[in-house]
């Protein structure tokens, strides 16, 4: 995709609406052209990247500095017509270039810091999400070539003040913001319009002959359907936190068979009847667990534990210790009976199926075995 596909606005309503680009983005702008002048020894002012989704983007590069093996840049953040909280700020990157072969990535000034379980991050590491890890050291690789190594810094001076806007320190991060972006671009959208867009690509799954469809939350998700189960990615359908939207949709096309497949941090939602599971509309997950916990007979003491999580992976870890992992069957049953009783009144309702893994990509648990499942989509 190219440049004149990103300058392409989004249309809402009769109204143009810019897209924008991610903080990950930024980092990884910032990060190439930092090492591009270290290699070429002179500054450079504006600089290109390939992002994650093929988009291509012609950044300019604010605060360009060289000096013998060390060279610092930034690019502004610019959110297009999705405002958010780190619109409009510098994001900055020190590379310091070595001959130890290695590129090494980490996180300064206004970078936060993960100080809990529950976003895929270690503890103690830079909020540099595995995405634009890996964009931000192969730009950096490709300016330096095979041989070197480097020392890579990600540092926002106004990171820490913008972060007080964000939800970051209940995730656990703290000290600044996140560097985050899956496809590297922001492209706004109402929520109608996002809901339809999602319902568009069931529509052309079903009118390409499909009638079975795996529902996921992203990108993870997505992965995972296809690397760890080995699907056809072609039967894989994004719903976002549009879980009863989606599934009402996939019944009105006549889908046969509905997989929801995520991690438990969404899914447990739905099994307390929360079909919108973005947190600003509801948020019961601890005490969906605790709730079915206690139906397992579990003690009070892992109850306590895991009420006081803040992050659904935190709880999870106590629930681990406890034993108790035959929790995620239970819960996705518990999901499926949620779903067909919010299709109760529907003629032929299709089978449902859910599958929940973990960060590390282990299946947690499903309603039936997952070859079954599996082999089910496959027919």
């Amino acid at each position: 995709m190219s440049e004149s596909a990103f300058d392409a606005p989004v249309w809402h309503n009769g109204k143009a609406l810019r897209k924008g680009y991610t903080t990950g983005s930024c980092a990884t702008a910032a990060a190439k052209v930092a090492a591009l002048m270290v290699m070429r020894q002179h500054l450079i002012h504006q600089v290109s990247i390939v992002t994650p989704s093929g988009v291509t983007l012609n950044l300019n590069v604010e605060s360009p500095h060289v000096e013998g093996l060390q060279g610092i840049a930034a690019i502004r953040k610019d959110g297009g017509d999705d405002i958010d909280a780190t619109h409009g700020m510098l994001i900055f990157a020190r590379v310091t270039v070595n001959d130890s072969g290695e590129i090494t990535l980490r996180g300064g000034e206004g970078v936060g810091t993960v100080t809990r379980k529950g976003i895929g991050l270690p503890i103690g590491s830079a909020a540099i999400n595995r995405t634009p890890r890996h964009t931000i050291e192969t730009a950096v690789r490709e300016a330096i070539g095979p041989a070197r190594g480097a020392e890579v810094e990600i540092f926002a001076p106004e990171g820490e003040e913008r972060a007080k806007k964000t939800y970051n320190s209940r995730l656990g991060i703290l000290g600044g913001i996140s560097i985050i972006g899956t496809t590297g671009i922001v492209t706004p959208m109402s929520e109608e319009s996002w809901k339809r867009s999602l319902a568009l690509e069931l529509e052309m799954k079903r009118a390409a002959g499909l009638e079975r469809v795996v529902l996921v939350p992203g990108n993870h998700g997505e992965r995972f359907v296809r690397e760890q189960m080995g699907l056809d990615p072609q039967g894989v359908v994004t719903m976002s936190n549009f879980v009863g939207y989606m599934i009402e949709e996939s019944v009105r096309l006549g889908f046969h068979q509905i997989v929801l497949v995520g991690h438990p941090g969404k899914l447990i939602k739905i099994a307390a009847g929360i079909f919108h599971t973005h947190s600003h509309i509801a948020d019961g997950r601890m005490e969906t667990l605790v709730a079915h916990l206690a139906l397992l007979g579990a003690p009070l003491e892992l109850l306590t534990q895991v009420s006081e999580c803040d992050t659904t992976e935190a709880a999870m870890e106590h629930i681990e210790a406890y034993g108790f992992h035959s929790l995620y069957n239970h819960l996705a049953g518990r999901i499926c009976q949620r779903v067909l009783e919010r299709l109760r009144f529907t003629q032929n309702p299709p089978i449902c199926d859910a599958i929940m893994f973990s960060f590390d990509n282990q299946i947690l648990g499903s309603n039936r075995p997952v070859g079954d499942i599996v082999r089910d989509m496959q027919c």
